[in-house]
């Protein structure tokens, strides 16, 4: 199973909606980068992602499973661009913020860390591990 971290605007979409969506989840959808593309493209059911606050909170709060792989995003009008469905797993007992990240060297090439802006990203094994832990989980 791969990893990964999807960033989202508390104001544009927060933690707390994915967890309103329930079980049905909610479309991943506005991704217009085409490296994040790539990643949407590489996920499969059942993957597992950070849900990550930027910009305010700047902080790891969930867990979100793939629960529908990559298909069109009906809000690209190119339509060039596509998407995932994801469901909220479990909060995080205690937000990992940036600057936690940041702190652990053995975090240092994490792609948050090297590729801030990148909205979709992968997330290895052992960052997994690491992130979960500071989380308290």
């Amino acid at each position: 199973m791969a990893h990964w971290l999807f960033k989202s605007e508390p104001s544009s979409w927060s933690w707390d909606e994915q967890v309103a969506a329930g079980e049905a989840g909610t479309a991943w959808t506005g991704v217009r980068n085409h490296l994040a593309r790539k990643h949407l493209q590489a996920m499969r059911l059942g993957d597992q992602g950070f849900f990550y606050h930027s910009n305010e909170g700047k902080a790891v709060v969930g867990i979100v499973e793939v629960i529908r792989e990559y298909y069109p995003d009906h809000t690209d009008p190119t339509g060039r661009f596509g998407m995932v469905d994801l469901k909220a797993v479990e909060p995080m007992p205690e937000p990992v913020t940036l600057e936690a990240i940041k702190a652990q060297p053995e975090l240092a090439d994490m792609v948050l860390i090297r590729n801030s802006r990148l909205s979709v990203q992968p997330v290895t094994d052992e960052e997994w591990r690491i992130v979960r832990r500071l989380g308290g989980l």
